[in-house]
């Protein structure tokens, strides 16, 4: 297939469901070894079962706490010791809190920099001097968050600015390794992260006043998007950001 992922090994954070877990469904498929890693061990094993059952190969490592540095490095160590090589960086996982800016607490706001910034960096870190290595791709998802605001997102639109410009960061550093570094801003995806959002009232008719492409994005949509970064006919994309959000920014 055109983007085939045959013979590399792919890293992804927060398998155990949405955006991650048809990452490493669509991966796999596609020909990679996924190494996933989840904070949650029975969704994590649901998602490494699913993967297998079609076909697949997978290991998982849970749980995981991304912003741990000891934790990145179990699990980098671990998918080594199965695989041998990283070949794709997804650093996909993300928590964050979403309130007002008079009632966010600094604890809150400490949470959000912690589960959706700091993460990233210390993935990356924990993966750096064998992506050095083997070259390879670090493929962050940021959010379309990272290109405007929204009332009750200083937190999370603080930490997606912040992915897209460690982004072009570990674009630079890494060009002289052979390392590619992309992001990926994904607009309203049905997850179950989002779905007490999307089931307030009014708020889903709301976006589908704002989108381009009449329905809400689905995680295979990000999934799907993100093997083509992944593959070889990508390897001149790097530095860059790229909207999967039906065109809601457009609006």
């Amino acid at each position: 297939m055109t983007g085939s992922l045959d013979g590399k090994v792919a890293f992804i954070s927060g398998t155990g469901g949405g955006i991650g877990r048809a990452g490493a469904i669509r991966f796999a498929a596609a020909g990679a070894s996924v190494v996933g890693c989840d904070a949650d061990v029975s969704s994590a094993a649901q998602t490494q079962a699913l993967v297998t059952a079609a076909g697949g190969t997978m290991v998982t490592v849970a749980p995981v706490d991304l912003g741990d540095y000891g934790d990145c490095r179990r699990w980098i160590e671990e998918g080594l010791a199965a695989y041998g090589r990283i070949d794709i960086l997804w650093n996909n996982a993300s928590s964050g809190v979403f309130a007002t800016i008079e009632s966010m607490t600094p604890s809150d706001w400490e949470r959000s920099i912690r589960n959706e910034l700091t993460l990233v960096f210390l993935a990356t870190k924990a993966a750096w001097s064998q992506l050095a290595t083997d070259g390879g791709l670090i493929m962050n998802t940021a959010s379309v968050a990272a290109h405007g605001g929204s009332v009750a997102g200083i937190a999370h639109s603080a930490t997606k600015w912040g992915v897209r410009g460690m982004t072009h960061v570990m674009a630079a550093e890494g060009a002289p390794l052979g390392i590619r570094a992309v992001s990926i801003s994904p607009g309203v995806i049905e997850t179950p992260g989002s779905s007490a959002q999307l089931a307030q009232p009014g708020v889903t008719e709301a976006l589908m006043a704002r989108s381009l492409v009449p329905r809400l994005g689905q995680p295979d949509d990000v999934a799907a998007f993100a093997a083509f970064l992944a593959s070889d006919d990508a390897s001149f994309a790097t530095g860059a950001d790229f909207r999967v959000d039906g065109g809601l920014i457009n609006r």
